[in-house]
């Protein structure tokens, strides 16, 4: 069976969509829960932190929410989903497209993100999704969103049950790093340092969406800042392919 590394070699980057999202707590604060959520976090926060088994203060308990609420599917939200799709222009030189889905209505902005795979990626035989650690994070907390919203689950994300054979479309970059192990995080910045690719750099990061979501109420900046990652990440696609970086002028924002 062909390794990873070789498989990725072999994909059309032009069938590729590069895909990140960034998510916030579910309520500016604790204090905005309901009694049953605050008892479930109460709960929940105690793995959050590695403190299993503890019984949390309520000081900790508020810090924890806004701290580590948003990476929690059932405590948390969407508020962006950006996109990379790659392309050959007239003239045949490839270029990216930056979109992003951002919105405060979560559902809405699901919606618009789905109906778009559903048209342009909607056959996992044919095209590939493409993030940093996209496995364990952006499909399962979008997928997880979803099926809160009641929605449909577009064909590129409906993996529940499939076997790994089955979700070769869903492409990790971290994964592709990892070489059998099975331990280490590798962040996206690290990888752009080591593999000498520019490093996705912003006023704020990971730690601010949520600030600046509930506190400064500007969905626009949390998108720029998502499309960045977007781009760092189809840098590396091309890093593992051994193929020429994207330059400024073969980078295009939507919208924007």
């Amino acid at each position: 069976m062909p390794n990873l590394t070789h498989m990725v070699e072999q994909i059309d980057v032009t069938r590729v969509l590069f895909l990140d999202i960034e998510t916030v707590s579910g309520e500016p604060s604790y204090a905005r829960l309901d009694d049953t959520f605050r008892k479930l976090w109460a709960h929940k926060a105690p793995g959050a932190l590695k403190r299993y088994g503890e019984e949390l203060t309520e000081e900790e308990l508020v810090a924890s929410y806004t701290e580590k609420a948003g990476i929690f599917a059932e405590f948390g939200k969407i508020v962006c989903i950006s996109v990379g799709a790659v392309y050959r222009d007239k003239d045949k030189q490839l270029k990216i497209r930056l979109k992003s889905f951002a919105d405060r209505d979560e559902a809405k902005l699901l919606t618009e993100f789905s109906e778009m795979l559903d048209q342009y990626y909607g056959d996992p035989g044919k095209y590939f999704i493409c993030g940093h650690n996209i496995k364990e994070f952006d499909v399962p907390y979008m997928c997880r969103r979803m099926v809160t919203h009641q929605q449909k689950l577009p064909a590129m994300l409906d993996i529940s049950g499939k076997k790994p054979w089955e979700t070769k479309h869903l492409v990790d970059t971290m994964e592709l790093w990892k070489f059998g192990d099975r331990k280490a995080y590798v962040s996206l910045k690290l990888l752009a340092a080591v593999l000498g690719f520019p490093s996705p750099k912003d006023d704020i990061d990971g730690a601010d969406v949520g600030r600046v979501f509930w506190e400064e109420d500007d969905v626009e900046r949390i998108a720029v800042y998502c499309e960045k990652d977007v781009l760092a990440t189809a840098q590396l696609f091309l890093r593992y392919q051994r193929k020429p970086l994207f330059a400024e002028e073969q980078v295009c924002y939507v919208e924007r």
